[in-house]
């Protein structure tokens, strides 16, 4: 259940949360017939993430849930594990369940987030940090948070690895309708990353 807006919210500020939120959720299991119509309904303008989100619009037309959901267990889920393994620890160290999920938790615990009950993946997966990130922005667990820590916590969980992540899932042999999210998620981390950099020089 989302919180009142908070008006002194930004609209780009906005506008980049929703985009978090949005990635979040088409990343966090596949998408049912409701948000692949949301999903084509998106346009885009000119610039390089614009034009990903225009293709990955025309991909979600073209698209049955289905064929989506055989996508994303292939990628995602797979026998015995999918094509790739969307977890911060594994991007950073080669294993499941490492430091940067320990660094994770401990920053969580410090801003009040737990992981839900009906969630069993670790916390570091690219569609929890998403969601995270989406929520710090507008302040869904309390004040928005201010740009310096959203450049932290960018910096320490979503900076080193979801770029390298997002590239792998544009040309995953699995990737169909998730080439195009791969796109979009590139994209949206380098508009970002660039901006965090900007933040404080």
């Amino acid at each position: 259940m989302s919180a009142a807006p908070d008006t002194r919210i930004a609209e780009e500020d906005r506008l980049r949360a929703d985009l978090y939120n949005f990635m979040g959720l088409i990343l966090s299991g596949p998408p049912d017939e409701m948000l692949l119509a949301q999903t084509a309904s998106l346009t885009g303008d000119d610039s390089v993430l614009g034009q990903g989100i225009g293709t990955l619009a025309k991909m979600a037309k073209l698209s049955k849930p289905k064929a989506v959901e055989s996508e994303y267990n292939r990628l995602f889920i797979g026998l015995g594990r999918g094509e790739l393994l969307p977890y911060a620890s594994y991007y950073l160290t080669g294993f499941l369940n490492e430091k940067p999920l320990a660094i994770l938790r401990r920053d969580m615990a410090a801003r009040g987030l737990t992981r839900a009950d009906n969630v069993f993946e670790p916390e570091d997966n690219i569609a929890s940090l998403l969601e995270m990130m989406g929520a710090l922005i507008v302040g869904r667990f309390g004040q928005p948070a201010a740009l310096d820590d959203q450049k932290t916590f960018f910096n320490r969980h979503l900076g080193p690895w979801a770029t390298h992540f997002f590239t792998d899932l544009e040309g995953a042999k699995n990737s169909v309708f998730y080439a195009s999210v791969g796109t979009v998620g590139r994209a949206f981390m380098e508009i970002e990353a660039e901006a965090f950099r900007l933040v404080g020089d």
